[in-house]
């Protein structure tokens, strides 16, 4: 249940401050856009310190790079920096999932774990998962880039929030029509012994 509650929180923390940048952007000066959604990561952050008596290691990776970026965005008077927040984010979970990999401990092994659950999947189809999200990450990293600077900040929201939903929804689907592949495989080179 505690794994819940952070997950939600975590859903927060990500999306609201650049909501809000996004609405205040499209009505207001840059800069009040810019300390709008520094602000509401204040908030949040605060919010999720006072809910769960714990900040999420994730939450304040993110809330030093909003607090940077906005603050170096700030200081050029231009919102390009702050919208570089989750190409930078999915840059930096990349190469935490690369060393973890090369450790040989991968992530997704430890948050099975860690939420209990008894029957995991082998291990050579979660190394596989964890390497093509990875992937996934570096290259969703260079599209918000490229959003942050050559497209609206409407395309950057929708590829920051919704987006990102409908490009995990594919990839797991993708995921799953791969691991019975691999099953299927890894069975036929290893059946079962009577």
């Amino acid at each position: 249940m505690k794994n819940k509650k952070i997950g939600n929180n975590l859903f927060l923390t990500s999306f609201l401050p650049a909501v809000a940048y996004w609405y205040l952007d499209e009505h207001y000066p840059v800069r009040i856009a810019l300390i709008g959604g520094i602000s509401l990561s204040i908030a949040e952050i605060l919010f999720e310190k006072f809910y769960n008596k714990h900040v999420h290691a994730l939450s304040k990776f993110n809330f030093f790079l909003i607090l940077f970026l906005g603050g170096l965005s700030l200081l050029g008077d231009n919102g390009i920096w702050f919208k570089m927040q989750p190409a930078l984010s999915f840059w930096g979970v990349s190469v935490f999932f690369i060393y973890r990999l090369r450790r040989g401990n991968g992530v997704f092994s430890e948050m099975m774990e860690a939420m209990g659950q008894a029957k995991r999947l082998p291990d050579f189809i979660i190394r596989a998962m964890e390497i093509q999200m990875t992937v996934l990450f570096i290259f969703y990293g260079v599209l918000m880039a490229i959003l942050a600077f050559c497209f609206p900040t409407s395309t950057w929201l929708f590829f920051k929030t919704v987006g990102l939903y409908i490009i995990l929804g594919i990839f797991m689907g993708v995921q799953v029509y791969l691991n019975r592949k691999r099953m299927r495989g890894h069975l036929e080179k290893n059946p079962p012994k009577a």
